[in-house]
């Protein structure tokens, strides 16, 4: 066979190789992916007051379930004042109803006393009266004498009724504004009472939901200021998967939407929902930047995976496109 044959039939062979593998290699290529990453919301955990932090119940980098305690401020002075709030909430009960009573049984006594001797000079003065006008009518008591009769007697009547009605005060209890007055002061201990309460619970703050710890600020005998963060708590339902979409196929992507995607170690068939499309286009970040998505505007989009406990921030994952089955 002469040289150029040879040369000609090994061409066409090539030509055809490359015809068979630019037709059949479609097929065979993995279906095309948007990058993203595995995302977390940090919630930062701290206590309302300064003070020594006296446990620390977790670690960096360990599950919680919802309603763990994370740590404990010291809380002999919140204890202290709770007592003082109670003992103050107390007094004022007993004021308001001490309002409400009136005066005690010994001071009702003293009243009643001062009433049955007003009664018996009462009934001396009419007595006494009595005798003048009989006196002053046979002749034997000159008519002013009558008069002085008549005026002891009125005047030992009037502090009968006054004794009488002393006594009808002290036993209706305090002034409706005095017992309005007390009713108010005891609101005002009870929410002390509350408040102290409140900061005492707040010393020893809990998980509000399932999660992973991603870091812990103070250890046991530091001291905390006042709202600073002490644990640092990725909750479950705070992760999401972040990726960016081509302008060009932003359109297809809507809140509600699901999307599967894939990650390294991850399980299999993982899905989400897309929860946040954003509306202004930028480039393609570094954290996904490559040759084939180079200076391409891309949209970020975000969606909350089913199972956010069995993702790690931080992970790289590949988004396939809507309508495409992985």
């Amino acid at each position: 066979m002469k040289p150029q044959r040879l040369i000609i039939l090994v061409l066409a062979g090539l030509a055809l190789t490359f015809l068979v593998w630019r037709l059949l290699a479609p097929q065979f290529q993995a279906a095309p992916t948007f990058s993203g990453y595995i995302e977390g919301e940090t919630l930062y955990l701290s206590a309302a007051t300064a003070g020594e932090v006296s446990a620390i119940g977790v670690r960096r980098g360990l599950r919680v379930a919802a309603g763990a305690g994370l740590f404990l401020i010291e809380p002999d002075q919140q204890r202290a004042q709770g007592q003082q709030a109670a003992a103050e909430l107390e007094a004022a009960r007993a004021q308001a109803s001490d309002a409400r009573l009136g005066q005690r049984p010994a001071e009702i006594a003293i009243l009643e006393a001062d009433r049955d001797a007003a009664e018996a000079a009462a009934r001396e003065a009419r007595i006494a009266l009595n005798r003048a006008e009989q006196l002053v009518r046979r002749g034997i008591y000159a008519r002013v004498r009558l008069d002085e009769a008549r005026a002891a007697y009125e005047s030992a009547a009037s502090r009968l009724d006054a004794a009488r009605r002393r006594i009808e005060v002290a036993t209706l209890g305090q002034r409706q504004e005095q017992v309005r007055a007390a009713d108010a002061r005891v609101a005002q201990a009870r929410a002390r009472l509350s408040e102290t309460g409140a900061r005492l619970q707040n010393l020893s703050p809990i998980a509000p939901t399932a999660g992973r710890i991603e870091d812990v600020f103070f250890q046991r005998g530091e001291w905390a200021p006042a709202n600073q963060p002490v644990v640092a708590l990725i909750p479950d339902d705070r992760i999401f998967v972040r990726f960016f979409v081509p302008e060009t196929a932003v359109a297809a992507y809507r809140p509600g939407q699901r999307v599967r995607f894939r990650c390294d170690g991850c399980p299999d068939r993982l899905a989400a929902t897309i929860s946040y499309v954003s509306p202004r286009p930028e480039f393609t970040p570094p954290v996904i930047y490559s040759r084939e998505s180079r200076d391409r505007l891309v949209f970020m989009v975000e969606a909350r995976p089913d199972d956010g406990a069995a993702l790690v921030p931080g992970l790289p994952v590949d988004v396939y496109p809507i309508g495409i089955r992985p």
